[in-house]
């Protein structure tokens, strides 16, 4: 550094730094000291918290994503939740995610906590849908009206989608288009959710086979709670 450049040129020339040059030397170096502990301490902050990134100009927000044109902004995510009758603000809440899919619940129940009310309904756009958050809200006595996302490549690939697929509840079976019967195989985790696996066993010689899958079967995946999620979707 320069502290070092003015020893070297001392010990060489017995030349002496301006004392002003030296003294802008040591202001600098006592203010990188100093943000030196000061990301020292951001640092050990994160380590202890877990958190992955900070804000030095505002510690509550963080870079999020936003849309394809703009794929990050540092702020915050604000959550407001509006009553029908009156549309007035009744709950609000900040938060640091650049998505809504895990507030469902929580604006909801607020909001029935602020009106005073036993059962409310709540309406939301589908970036709010979350399987676990629509059973929250049910066991929560809270009515949900969540569209689904599509999020199935098979239509794209003008396959079935197994919305094509119905569910006999009675019988715990799915009878695909070909009329088949998808009976229930085995349950399994994913996400920590327990779902339920269903294939027919004359998938092979469908006429239909083309159309359903490329593999050996047509297998369907069921939530254990999925009768909650099809109950919002007849809301629609």
């Amino acid at each position: 550094g320069e502290l070092d450049r003015a020893d070297e040129v001392f010990e060489q020339t017995g030349t002496v730094l301006p004392e002003g040059r030296m003294e802008r030397t040591l202001r600098k170096l006592e203010h990188l000291q100093k943000e030196a502990a000061r990301y020292r301490s951001i640092e050990k902050r994160m380590d202890e918290t877990g958190e992955t990134q900070v804000s030095l100009s505002d510690p509550d927000a963080r870079s999020m994503a936003t849309t394809p044109r703009m794929p990050r902004v540092v702020g915050c995510n604000v959550q407001t939740a509006v009553e029908a009758e009156n549309h007035l603000i009744v709950a609000h809440e900040v938060t640091m995610h650049g998505y809504d899919r895990d507030a469902l619940s929580m604006m909801a129940i607020a909001a029935r906590d602020a009106m005073a009310l036993d059962q409310i309904a709540a309406i939301a756009d589908k970036g709010y849908y979350k399987s676990e958050e629509i059973l929250a809200c049910e066991e929560a006595s809270i009515s949900v009206v969540v569209p689904k996302p599509q999020t199935s490549n098979a239509g794209a690939r003008g396959q079935f989608d197994k919305a094509d697929f119905a569910y006999d509840a009675e019988a715990d079976v799915y009878v695909c288009p070909a009329g088949q019967r998808l009976i229930y195989r085995f349950t399994g985790q994913q996400d920590n959710k327990a779902i339920r696996t269903y294939w027919s066993s004359h998938c092979e010689g469908c006429v239909l086979k083309d159309k359903c899958t490329n593999s050996k079967e047509r297998r369907i995946r069921r939530w254990e709670h999925e009768d909650v999620l099809e109950r919002v979707q007849q809301r629609l």
